[in-house]
């Protein structure tokens, strides 16, 4: 046997703490090179640590995924900073967000100071953007569709989710949509397949997992209460990233009503930027959710720029570390109520109901304006699902067509 041998089989029977900045560096590279959304991610990270490094075997890894995926956020992200968690502690959690989401949220804020210093220049190739964001959504819409919708029950479900959610334009009729999906999932569906089981180290005691679940709710309660008694437009940006990671259920492209609801109709950002930094945020690797960072850096309230972009940023991803650190310790015992599957195959229907209304407005109401639009975006999706070009790819040609006045 090999010394890497060694180290390797020594790896899985005596999992070894890794220093933070090792973590960091790990996540750093990722975060790099890591396009194709979330789905994809979790790719990556397969072969980074269970192929490569033996972090942890399939049953575990297949177990991590099935937690954070039951989790509302980003699914993603959750289980960088799960990995990160179970190697450093804490530290070794923060160092896996930042290495993972740093490259991204750079690049975002970088096009949205760029985006507000040239104003209306480059109108054309921000339109681009947005009939990207037709096919990228659709392209995720489609997918979420078939794997999440699969039966008569969950695909009514999914519809009805997107005429509540178009009939009431709020939170709060996105909200019912998903507590409604729950119910009907709970109440009428089932699963047949039992999720897949193998303990992963939590690093975190019960007692802490209580206090960071605490923490999570009691934020989730007072912050709106102090945004609302509040003027400070701080609080209120915080507020409205946290709930925004906090509610959203299927990660990714899920995110985009729930931000749209936000920071359009408040004024913070307009519809076309909005969905300018939308596309953008395709074009880049890493998590979806630091599209937060543009929306802080572009804001039209004060503190915007870099800080902004800080404050929506941890916003946004806070609730991720409360939940997996503070779930992570009792996940054993949650996955085998049966009930709490059930309700999870309805929610998830009812986001892709969320999606659909997203879809329709604003997506496809701001960018297909002309016939020539609508064949770019046609094109786009072509490109995406059955060629399977790149996204970041996609992004860039439609943007240069526009651009060059194709569209």
């Amino acid at each position: 046997m090999t010394i890497e041998e060694i180290k390797d089989a020594s790896a899985q029977t005596h999992p070894s703490r890794q220093h933070p900045w090792a973590i960091f560096l790990i996540f750093l590279r990722l975060g790099l090179t890591s396009f194709g959304g979330p789905v994809a991610h979790l790719g990556y990270f397969r072969q980074e640590f269970v192929v490569r490094r033996k972090w942890l075997d399939e049953h575990a890894y297949a177990d991590l995924v099935s937690l954070c995926q039951f989790l509302p956020g980003p699914a993603s992200s959750q289980v960088g900073i799960a990995l990160g968690l179970s190697r450093g502690g804490m530290a070794g959690a923060i160092a896996s967000w930042i290495g993972f989401t740093l490259p991204s949220a750079i690049l975002l804020v970088l096009f949205g100071l760029g985006l507000a210093a040239a104003g209306g220049e480059y109108g054309s190739w921000l339109h681009g953007l947005k009939i990207a964001a037709v096919a990228v959504v659709a392209q995720a819409l489609w997918g979420m569709g078939k794997s999440l919708c699969p039966d008569k029950p969950r695909a009514t479900l999914a519809v009805c989710a997107a005429a509540v959610a178009m009939s009431f334009p709020s939170l709060l009729g996105q909200l019912g949509a998903i507590v409604a999906g729950a119910l009907f999932g709970w109440a009428f569906l089932s699963t047949s397949a039992a999720l897949p089981h193998s303990p992963v180290n939590a690093a975190v005691s019960r007692s802490a997992g209580i206090a960071l679940l605490l923490l999570f709710f009691l934020l989730l309660i007072l912050l709106p209460i102090a945004a609302t008694g509040s003027d400070s437009y701080i609080v209120k940006l915080f507020d409205s990233f946290y709930r925004a990671g906090s509610l959203v259920f299927g990660g990714g492209h899920v995110v985009l009503p729930l931000l749209q609801s936000q920071v359009v109709p408040a004024g913070w950002v307009g519809n076309d930027a909005f969905l300018a930094g939308y596309g953008a945020a395709q074009a880049v690797p890493g998590p979806l959710f630091t599209f937060a960072a543009y929306l802080g850096a572009v804001s039209s309230q004060s503190p915007s720029g870099w800080l902004g972009a800080g404050i929506a940023l941890i916003g946004i991803f806070l609730p991720s570390f409360l939940l997996i650190a503070g779930v992570l310790p009792f996940w054993e015992r949650l996955r085998r109520y049966e009930a709490m599957q059930h309700a999870m195959l309805g929610i998830n229907a009812a986001v892709v109901g969320l999606l659909l209304a997203a879809f329709y407005d604003p997506v496809w109401t701001s960018a297909i304006r002309s016939a020539a639009d609508f064949s770019l975006a046609s094109i786009a999706f072509l490109l995406l699902m059955f060629w399977k070009s790149p996204p970041w790819l996609v992004v860039a040609l439609v943007a240069m067509a526009t651009g060059l006045g194709m569209g």
